[in-house]
C-alpha cells in the first residue's frame, strides 16, 4: 500500500504548493486510500514531522486547516481522527459529490425514480412557473461510500438540462456543464423524525432523528432553477453556518 510519505515525495516532485499544503492533500489522498480507519487516529504530530523530515509547524497548520474542513476532529487526549460525521456548510452552495470528495469519501447514488412532466402547482409557485412547463424529476438515494447519507427529490426545469440523462452522480456537475449551475440559493433546515420508508431507505430505524433541507436555487439572472428536498440521516450530518455581526 502507497504510504504517506510516498504520497509526499510524489507532491514534492509536482507540486509548487507550500509545504503545508501539500501535507494536507496527501493526509486527503491517504484517507481516500484507507491508510487510515475511521476509529484510528493519525500518527501523532512529532511522528508525522519525523517521519517527513518536516516541521511541526508545518504538520500542525496542515493538520488545523482539516479541522477547520470538518475533515479531522481532534479528541483532548486521544490525537487526531477522520470525522465520520460530516459538516456540511449552510452559507456555501456546494453539491453533495462535492461535499463528499473534498472529505475524502466516494459519493454515488442509487436511483429511486428519473422522470420527465410538468410542474405541480407547488413547483410552479416555487419555480415560478407556467401551468404545464416541463421538469426533470431525480429521485435517489445518496451514499458516502457505502454509508447512506440522504434521500434527495429534486426537480429542475427542463430547459436546464440537455435531457433526463444528463444528471450521472451530481446534478450540478451536469447543470454546470449546460451553462446553468445555480450560483445562489435559499435554504430551509428543519428536524423531524425519519419515517418507515425513509429509515428503511437510509439504514436507519423508524423514529430516529433527521434533517430535512428544502432548497431552492437561481441562476445569475434570477430565474429559479432547481427546487430540491432532502432528508439527511440525523446521526451522520452537521450542518454549520459562520456568522458575523452587521
Amino acid at each position: 500500500m502507497t504510504s504517506l510519505a510516498e504520497i509526499m515525495q510524489h507532491l514534492g516532485q509536482t507540486s509548487s504548493q507550500p509545504l503545508y499544503q501539500q501535507l494536507q492533500r496527501a493526509l486527503r489522498e491517504a484517507i481516500d486510500k484507507r491508510l487510515f480507519g475511521p476509529e484510528e487516529a493519525l500518527p501523532a504530530e512529532r511522528q508525522l514531522a519525523n517521519d517527513l523530515s518536516i516541521s511541526r509547524i508545518t504538520v500542525r497548520k496542515a493538520i488545523d486547516g482539516l479541522v477547520d474542513e470538518g475533515l479531522l476532529v481532534r479528541r483532548a487526549g486521544s490525537g487526531n481522527f477522520i470525522n465520520t460525521r460530516i459538516e456540511k456548510n449552510f452559507a456555501k452552495l456546494t453539491s453533495f459529490s462535492e461535499d463528499m470528495r473534498s472529505r475524502g469519501r466516494t459519493p454515488r447514488s442509487v436511483w429511486l425514480k428519473r422522470s420527465e412532466g410538468t410542474v405541480t402547482p407547488e413547483e410552479a409557485l416555487r419555480l415560478r412557473l407556467s401551468p404545464g412547463a416541463p421538469v426533470y424529476r431525480f429521485n435517489r438515494i445518496r451514499y458516502a461510500d457505502d454509508m447512506p447519507m440522504c434521500l434527495e427529490y429534486a426537480t429542475i426545469v427542463a430547459d436546464a438540462l440537455p435531457s433526463l440523462d444528463a444528471v450521472d452522480v451530481s446534478m450540478y456537475e451536469a447543470l454546470e456543464l449546460a451553462g446553468n449551475r445555480p450560483v445562489r440559493a435559499l435554504q430551509r433546515l428543519s428536524a423531524l423524525l425519519l419515517t418507515g420508508e425513509q429509515a428503511a431507505l437510509l439504514q436507519a430505524k423508524e423514529g430516529d432523528a433527521g434533517l430535512a433541507v428544502e432548497r431552492l436555487g437561481f441562476l445569475r439572472d434570477g430565474r429559479a432553477v432547481e427546487f430540491c428536498r432532502s432528508y439527511f440521516r440525523g446521526d451522520m450530518y452537521d450542518f454549520v453556518a459562520e456568522l458575523s455581526t452587521p
